[in-house]
């Protein structure tokens, strides 16, 4: 027995512990204190330290009933706390009489594979008499372990989302989840993470770096659905399944014998869900015996489940977004093309020369081999062929396919004039063979809706014609096709026949639903020389329309070249541009990156897209550098329609701003060329403006598109006494229905 310095006695040490003194009276004090609690409590005697009394707290920490025992030393009782230090720091306590505290204090209990680590806060208090000789020591405590097990979690946790925040491999970030888990779980814990597809049918192997090899494929690819495991169960019901005991579950009458090799006897499994309640996958947690799950267990895997879930999202938004991006350079590699093949299609007006220019663009970009047919006088001719080496190019070039066999493709397609694709040799004899030749696709170059040859693209070895290629196929024979028609028409007509070709006028103004479309075109002089107005009405694939009008400065094949450059950018572009806006600033690049033979002068543009819409007509429209529209509404009042923008063909960077109007029935938009305004009278002075908007107004009631046209045509005629006109005129008029 241990006397404290300075404590005064009161009682003989015979008293210490009877009935009603009081030291026994803390003892049954401390002892009814912790009796209930989960603090862990015991009363130790002597220097062997006896253990004289615990609460159950104690024992369950120490290791539950085997140990329940009292009247024995701590050390024999616990053994493993000798090599630790703690009987140590007993015996300075019961030396000294000094209280010792301990925080997060680290204890491993039991020996062998019974062994666990556990975590307590510990005070060490000497056991005094009433004459103040230390007589034993007092063990007080709080186990800490879930505590210690929380933060352990919470570090992880943190782990993880810095992973999602810094945009860390999905598997990466999921294995580490995965492994986190299987540490800080009680007890054996395998985890598997399943990701759904995008239609959420099947569950993909996402994470599992416990589960065997052989485990993870076999259920790669599951489906969800009623019944189907843990997890197709939990994903199809989008909550989570419990099954405590694989081998008696209904749940897992397939997997059974899987689960069995696997070494698996219950599986937890939790959906993981998007914030949209969208399926991404499935987090599970597998136990090698049959066991259910604790409120712990449950809390793990909800909090684990939702991190999951902002990785699997974080992923599939950057998926998104490389698939996006992927697409957008897809398009704007397609519009590089097609713009450099509109402007080689385009670059002179020798029909046979563009054809030849059709072939040489199409390989290798589109397919190996392409071959160009025409029909002259009632016969096929090979016009054109292409193909990387000289040989293939011969080849391909010997070959006629005949016109009227049944059995062969351009035959076919000369005939229907619709596109034809196979993944096979062509039919009908040819050197299909010698090439290679594995598939094909013959789209027809029509005119006024009558084929006049084909475009045939010929893949080799593991080439493969897929529907994109296809469809840039078909765009470049459309632009052939009209080059074509133009370059024609330039060989056949010396006066207004060039502006033709160049895509100044249409052929005949298309019907347009909910408008009335006219136009008005006089050259200048004799119309021998090429003009520089332009204008065009064209439709789009979603039910608008397009329409513009134009003039280049300058005059001649160079404008000319120019003319059509703008006007067949803009039916290239437009149909895979948003608007406007964006089809003008693709003619300007169009313009700037010229070739330095084909001019570098400037354009001046109206460019705009209307939807027929209940009541009238939705129009946006872009003006470049050019005279301002009018907008004639039902009250015969002309507006000005001044919507800026610069000059085209001048710098990189076209500065314009779309402007939105709505032609209501019976109202027009007019788009002229300067010839109009700046037409002149005997003594010089121009028509003007103020006169234009006068000859507008002065129209009958309710005027139609060619009324607005003649009203305008012979207000001017009346003004120049019907003088030569010195400069192209070019109108057109839409008018709502």
């Amino acid at each position: 027995m241990t006397r404290v310095p300075g404590q005064q006695p009161a009682r003989d040490a015979a008293a210490a512990d009877s009935p009603g003194a009081a030291g026994s009276g803390t003892e049954e004090d401390l002892r009814a204190l912790f009796g209930q609690s989960t603090a862990v409590f015991a009363s130790l005697a002597g220097p062997a330290h006896m253990l004289e009394a615990a609460n159950a707290a104690f024992f369950a920490a120490i290791g539950g009933v085997e140990r329940a025992r009292t009247g024995v030393p701590l050390g024999r009782l616990m053994p493993e706390l000798a090599a630790q230090g703690f009987l140590a720091l007993l015996d300075r306590v019961y030396r000294t009489g000094r209280p010792h505290t301990g925080r997060d204090v680290r204890v491993v209990l039991g020996e062998g594979e019974r062994a666990r680590e556990a975590f307590f806060d510990l005070t060490y208090e000497p056991r005094l008499d009433v004459g103040g000789n230390v007589m034993g020591v007092r063990v007080l405590g709080v186990e800490t372990t879930q505590v210690k097990h929380a933060q352990r979690l919470t570090a992880e946790h943190r782990v993880l989302l810095e992973q999602i925040a810094r945009q860390a491999r999905l598997p990466e970030a999921l294995e580490g989840m995965a492994r986190a888990i299987e540490e800080l779980a009680p007890g054996e814990v395998l985890v598997s993470v399943l990701l759904a597809d995008a239609d959420g049918r099947r569950l993909r192997h996402g994470a599992a770096p416990s589960l065997p090899d052989f485990y993870n494929q076999a259920i790669d690819g599951i489906a969800t659905g009623e019944g189907v495991g843990s997890c197709g169960t939990a994903a199809h019901r989008r909550e989570r399944v419990i099954v405590t005991d694989i081998a008696a579950d209904p749940f897992w009458e397939d997997f059974r014998d899987l689960a069995e090799r696997a070494g698996v006897a219950a599986c937890w499994s939790t959906p993981i869900l998007a914030r949209d309640g969208a399926l991404l996958g499935t987090f599970a947690m597998y136990h090698r015996r049959p066991r259910a799950p604790q409120d712990a267990d449950l809390a793990l895997a909800r909090v684990f489940a939702d991190t999951a879930a902002l990785a699997i999202e974080r992923h599939r938004a950057e998926q998104a977004e490389q698939a996006a991006e992927a697409r957008e350079k897809a398009a704007r590699d397609d519009l590089a093309f097609l713009l450099d093949v509109s402007t080689a299609l385009t670059s002179d007006l020798d029909a046979a020369q563009t054809l030849r220019r059709l072939a040489e663009c199409c390989v290798p970009k589109l397919a190996p081999l392409c071959a160009v047919d025409v029909v002259e006088a009632g016969r096929v001719r090979r016009i054109a062929a292409a193909a990387p080496g000289q040989g293939q190019r011969d080849l391909l070039a010997s070959h006629i396919p005949v016109y009227d066999a049944a059995d062969d493709a351009v035959s076919r397609v000369l005939s229907s004039g619709l596109s034809e694709v196979a993944r096979r040799t062509p039919t009908g004899p040819g050197p299909w063979h010698d090439l290679g030749v594995t598939g094909y696709v013959c789209i027809p170059l029509t005119d006024r809706g009558s084929a006049f040859g084909a475009v045939t693209l010929l893949s080799t070895g593991e080439h493969a014609l897929d529907g994109h290629t296809v469809a840039l196929a078909e765009e470049l024979a459309r632009r052939a096709a009209a080059a074509v028609r133009n370059a024609r028409q330039y060989t056949h007509r010396v006066t207004l026949a060039r502006d033709l070709q160049a895509g100044l006028l249409l052929p005949e103004l298309p019907e347009v639903p909910g408008a009335d479309v006219a136009a008005y075109y006089q050259p200048a002089g004799e119309g021998l020389d090429i003009g520089g107005d332009f204008y065009d009405v064209f439709p789009l694939d979603d039910g608008r329309w397009a329409f513009l009008l134009g003039d280049v400065c300058g005059r001649g094949a160079v404008a000319a070249t120019t003319t059509a450059l703008v006007r067949h950018t803009a039916r290239a572009v437009a149909p895979l541009l948003t608007g406007p806006e964006d089809v003008v600033k693709a003619v300007n690049r169009a313009l700037v990156n010229r070739p330095g033979g084909h001019g570098n002068g400037f354009v001046t543009l109206v460019y705009g897209q209307l939807t027929p819409a209940s009541d009238g007509l939705d129009v946006e429209l872009v003006r470049a550098g050019h005279t301002v529209p009018l907008h004639l509404d039902a009250q015969h009042r002309a507006h000005a329609v001044d919507a800026s923008g610069s000059l085209l063909g001048i710098t990189p960077d076209a500065r314009v701003r779309p402007h939105r109007l709505r032609l209501r029935p019976h109202e027009s938009l007019l788009l002229y060329t300067d010839g109009i305004t700046e037409s002149r009278d005997a003594d010089g002075e121009q028509f003007g403006e103020r006169r234009l908007a006068e000859a507008l107004t002065g129209t009958r009631p309710r005027p139609a598109a060619h009324h607005v046209i003649d009203a305008l045509t012979q207000a001017v005629h009346r003004f120049t006494g019907g003088h030569e006109v010195d400069d192209d005129q070019a109108v057109l008029v839409l008018t709502a229905t």
